[in-house]
């Protein structure tokens, strides 16, 4: 299995990894390669609709009632 040696890691960042990985239950390694994990997986990379709408909601968001038009899109007409 490979291996990655990252240098030069701010010791803050260091120790903010060692708490997080403790508040998971977790190793700092294994918080680490969770981490990695998360941040190239394709469920990473959602749409813009759905990352606004996740952000709403973390600020309260309000709720807007707006009806889809069900009727068939109409071609567009360029002459």
């Amino acid at each position: 299995m490979p291996a990655v040696t990252i240098r030069n890691l701010p010791e803050r960042t260091h120790r903010a990894l060692k708490v997080r990985a403790a508040h998971n239950g977790r190793s700092t390694e294994a918080e680490i390669r969770r981490i990695l994990e998360d941040a190239v997986s394709p469920d990473a990379a959602t749409g813009l609709g759905s990352q606004l709408a996740a952000l709403g909601r973390r600020f309260g968001g309000i709720e807007l009632n707006i009806a889809r038009d069900s009727r068939p899109a109409e071609p567009p007409d360029f002459l």
